[in-house]
């Protein structure tokens, strides 16, 4: 049984039955089906079905040559609705089944991005007419989480946060030119570095990390496409699973500028939500590759 079934509305799925009568619903009643052929006289099928506006499930099976499926694995999932990503990407097949991670060098994060590709079926397709290095294509970020708190948001003076704007953006300027070999580049992101943790080190005596780090995003456990997130919400609903009936919480992120959509359980949310507040909490990344 998948873990973050929950994270969908199926927190109550108890057994191997409830899990099989579940996936016969979405192969029964998908909203999405796609295929490919294999080339050794089977079909790759997938179905997807949406249990609420923002999440579901998605199954992956094979249709032999005498039309019977066979179940190769599923995995619950949330819908990205913006645009997280426009940079290069590498795509590497799982070694245990057909599906995809995807690698991104995103430098308003300063970390390797590594998340779980959504549409494998649609890789598949494209590695036939080419490669999976060096992509070049727009990723819709999404995740799903167990557990999950709402912050209050740092007060911020309207005037410092442009000055804060603008020496974002410069910044970025400067990881750009530091990666392209510029050294002036890479001494000032040093300095300011330097300047950075002087400045934390005497503050974190007398203050609460979370009044002094207003989003962050970091690797999270062993699996790779694991985080740990404090993010800014702009937008969330509460939206209620059509077959289960939990209510389920779909947020609009903004982490370092990076948009993302992430669903939880109500039940797994402590703190009352609201527009500008924070959402902390462990997500399994995913995303949506579109070519």
């Amino acid at each position: 049984m998948h873990q973050y079934l929950r994270a969908v509305g199926f927190s109550n799925i108890e057994n191997s039955k409830q899990v099989r009568d579940l996936l016969n619903d979405v192969i029964i009643n998908p909203n999405r089906k796609d295929y490919i052929e294999t080339g050794r006289g089977s079909i790759l099928v997938e179905y997807t079905k949406y249990y609420c506006n923002s999440c579901g499930i998605t199954l992956r099976g094979e249709y032999d040559d005498t039309d019977t499926l066979t179940l190769d694995f599923y995995y619950p999932f949330a819908q990205g609705d913006e645009v997280s990503t426009a940079e290069e990407l590498c795509v590497e097949r799982h070694s245990d089944k057909e599906s995809f991670a995807a690698v991104c060098e995103d430098y308003r994060l300063g970390t390797t991005l590594i998340y779980y590709v959504q549409n494998g079926l649609n890789m598949m397709k494209y590695a036939e007419k080419g490669g999976f290095d060096q992509i070049k294509a727009s990723t819709y970020l999404s995740g799903l989480s167990l557990g999950g708190t709402i912050m209050l948001p740092i007060k911020k003076d309207p005037k410092k946060k442009e000055l804060l704007q603008k020496a974002y953006a410069d910044r970025n300027k400067r990881i750009i030119a530091a990666k392209n070999g510029d050294e002036e580049a890479i001494e000032q992101l040093t300095i300011e570095d330097i300047d950075t943790y002087s400045a934390v080190s005497k503050r974190i005596a007398k203050e609460d990390v979370f009044s002094l780090v207003d989003t962050y995003f970091m690797p999270n456990g062993v699996e790779c496409d694991h985080y740990s997130v404090l993010a800014e919400i702009l937008d969330y609903h509460l939206e209620t699973n059509s077959l289960s009936s939990e209510r389920v919480y779909s947020f609009v992120l903004n982490c370092n500028e990076i948009l993302m959509t992430v669903c939880i359980n109500e039940k797994d949310l402590l703190g009352e939500p609201e527009v500008g507040r924070r959402f902390h909490g462990n997500i399994w990344l995913q995303g949506e590759i579109r070519l």
